[in-house]
């Protein structure tokens, strides 16, 4: 009992474990204090009284108050419907999408199970519990800590406005008369005769000024909830709603009906702010393409559309050994290093020659005339599916290659697996900068193999779309987000205002005709971060220490669950349920029996 207690605790949101917490230590402070008057008695009638049980989590509803249970809404009275939501998130703040028992800060999952709880969209058994799958939810993908999404699709059967079944009588409303004074109109004889008969039974005579008419047809948009508004009144500020789609297939699902992912992942040019002095004139890290700070764009685009097509992806991801994976094989439809045109803030003591590469002085990436900087660029990627982290090895691997310290060929020596088996230790790239930007969901019975251009099927009803002047207070979410952008703007105007106040007022030139400082020679590393990381004297990619085999890291966590290997798991038929049983009776499998521990 006392281990089931503990599993069913480890599904609690933070938020109902605080609240359960908080009712227990109520509960004591309201027992009368008789612990003296026990002693005496026991020690009188030399026995004691057992002590009462603690409370269990099955006895959660038994223990709230009736009239809180009296006010619950009733699910067996309202119909459901399977319905998509397009969601947005800035994940900083969060602990990725994915729900997480140990986690101290809360998930995306989290957040939207509370909102779908507290609107009654959703009626669980126990709604401290997080637990989807008795509404036929699914996911398009899983973003991890801090990554962002503009595009994140759920599928899941919600509590719908949709009347139930009702008696043909039960159908019929009366109306007023037609515009002649005759009533309905000559194609509802039928209706009248049949109300009419209906009265007569009840001994109730038909109204000579009023006409029986069937019911209007329930619309499935404009008669249903509105989900998005309801969802973004109950939401944090940085999780929006964004649309939904009332009409899906029966068997849709937001993960396997998917057939592309798009993601991007946002930079700078310069990436962090340059050395400001002249490397030709004081000795510095070892020579590169580009100067510190500074990215080669056209080289990172060469090496970005290296990956596109079908490849394993072995040396470009993280091995989850618990989901022992043995097919590494993805393929990307497009890669390549995008500008964003007209979002950033003019700097203009990057202009000078002690921080600008003279590559780039008086025009540079294919421009004429001066170019004010920085710039932001992202890198653009869409594939049917990714592995774990796999985009951030990527993108980790081309800030090498635009930082000149690595070749463009890099990428394709990684992906020979057959030359290179084991995935070299290097840098992952930093998570806050990666968006998941859109999931394409094109008509299933369309789709060719080896097809890479989709379009999205999906009827999607965006908010904001029946009204894009609704405020605010009332839900709007152009209002919301036009807010949430202007405070933000102001934050990075203020701040981009104080660096040119204080980087502008140095004269650089003074630095470079004076005595030569001499520079760090510890070489900066970018990985997507705010600011480059030593790391020393560089050593290629291709020459670091190799990470263990995938068939190495799998056979390795099959034998901490018990089994002989990796082999030997996959054999075992259900071998997730296996091991979650083997768990909670404190045995270890091995094959397909069971030893005690």
């Amino acid at each position: 009992m006392a281990a089931e207690s503990e599993a069913e605790y480890l599904k609690w949101t933070k938020d109902s474990l605080v609240k359960r917490v908080q009712w227990l230590e109520a509960q004591l402070m309201k027992q009368p204090s008789t612990a003296p008057a026990t002693a005496s008695a026991s020690a009188t009638t030399g026995a004691s009284k057992p002590a009462a049980r603690p409370p269990l989590p099955s006895d959660n509803w038994k223990l709230k108050k009736k009239s809180k249970a009296d006010k619950m809404l009733d699910p067996s009275k309202y119909s459901t419907r399977l319905v998509a939501i397009k969601l947005s998130y800035l994940g900083k703040s969060y602990n990725g999408f994915e729900f997480q028992t140990s986690a101290s800060v809360p998930s995306i999952e989290e957040e939207l199970w509370k909102a779908m709880v507290k609107s009654c969209l959703i009626s669980p058994e126990n709604p401290d519990k997080v637990d989807f799958a008795p509404f036929e939810y699914s996911k398009c993908g899983r973003t991890d800590r801090g990554v962002s999404a503009f595009g994140q699709v759920i599928s899941i059967r919600l509590r719908s406005s949709r009347p139930l079944p009702e008696t043909e009588q039960d159908e019929l409303v009366v109306a007023e008369p037609g515009p002649d004074g005759k009533g309905a109109a000559a194609g509802d004889a039928e209706i009248v005769d049949a109300a009419a008969a209906a009265a007569g039974e009840s001994g109730v005579p038909p109204s000579e000024e009023a006409v029986v008419v069937p019911k209007p047809e329930w619309d499935p948009i404009a008669d249903e909830i509105q989900y998005c508004k309801v969802l973004n009144r109950l939401l944090p500020p940085d999780i929006r709603a964004l649309a939904w789609a009332p009409t899906l297939p029966e068997d849709f699902s937001a993960r396997f009906s998917c057939r592309e992912r798009q993601y991007r992942y946002y930079f700078t040019q310069p990436c962090y702010l340059p050395t400001p002095c002249d490397p030709k004139a004081v000795p510095g890290p070892p020579k590169t393409a580009m100067k510190d700070g500074w990215l080669d764009i056209e080289a990172m685009r060469a090496a970005a559309r290296k990956f596109e097509g079908l490849h394993d992806f072995r040396n470009f991801c993280k091995v989850d050994a618990g989901k022992q994976i043995t097919n590494f094989m993805r393929r990307v439809f497009e890669a390549d290093i995008v500008e964003v045109p007209d979002v950033g803030s003019a700097l203009p003591f990057l202009d000078q020659r002690g921080f600008k590469p003279d590559v780039l002085r008086g025009g540079g990436d294919n421009v004429t005339g001066n170019v004010v900087y920085p710039k932001v660029y992202y890198f653009h990627v869409r594939a049917s599916a990714f592995l774990w982290h796999q985009i951030r090895h990527m993108v980790a691997i081309v800030f090498c290659v635009g930082q000149g310290l690595e070749s463009p060929s890099v990428v394709s020596d990684l992906l020979d697996v057959q030359k290179n088996l084991r995935r070299p230790d290097y840098v992952l790239a930093d998570e806050v900068p990666l968006v998941l930007w859109d999931c394409v969901f094109p008509n299933l019975d369309h789709v060719v193999a080896d097809q890479t251009e989709f379009t999205d099927s999906v009827g999607w009803v965006r908010l904001g779309e029946d009204n894009p002047y609704d405020p605010p207070a009332s839900g709007g979410l152009v209002g919301h987000l036009w807010s949430d952008w202007r405070e933000k703007k102001l934050d990075e105007l203020l701040a981009n205002r104080l660096l040119e106040c204080v980087a502008g007022k140095y004269d650089v030139s003074k630095l470079l005709e004076g005595t030569p400082v001499k520079a760090s020679t510890s070489q900066k590393i970018f990985a997507g971060g705010n600011k480059g990381n030593p790391c020393g004297s560089y050593l290629p990619v291709l020459k670091r220490p190799l990470m263990l085999a995938v068939e190495d890291i799998n056979d390795k966590w099959a034998q901490s669950k018990g089994f002989t290997n990796s082999e030997e798991l996959l054999k075992t038929t259900n071998w997730r349920t296996a091991i979650r049983e083997a768990k909670r009776t404190g045995s270890i499998w091995s094959g397909s029996d069971a030893r005690s521990r």
